[in-house]
């Protein structure tokens, strides 16, 4: 057996973490990351892409555009945001735009 306590303490509540890919770093210390799911249709059974954005909070301004991150929910910081950086998991593609 592991040591290691995976369950939550008591009056502490597990964090959701999801993995998604940075679509907007426009704004200041703040992601908007997409977070696909596929799903079956109810009718037809075919399996579709459904996606969803939510905004978190990075706070050293590290991701670009097309980065996957891992991201952590948390308590609210503004309106819009309850999700805070966890870590890149994958930093995007430096192109060669010479030419």
């Amino acid at each position: 057996m592991s040591d290691t306590n995976t369950q939550p303490e008591a009056g502490e509540k597990r964090q959701r973490a999801l993995v998604g890919r940075v679509v907007s770093n426009a704004m200041d210390k703040t992601i908007v990351v997409s977070i696909e799911r596929r799903m079956q249709h109810p009718l037809y059974g075919k399996y579709v892409k459904r996606s969803t954005k939510l905004k978190a909070h990075d706070a050293d301004n590290v991701c670009n555009v097309g980065d996957w991150v891992e991201i952590r929910e948390g308590r609210p910081i503004s309106r819009h945001k309850s999700w805070s950086l966890s870590r890149v998991v994958d930093k995007a593609g430096e192109f060669d735009t010479a030419g």
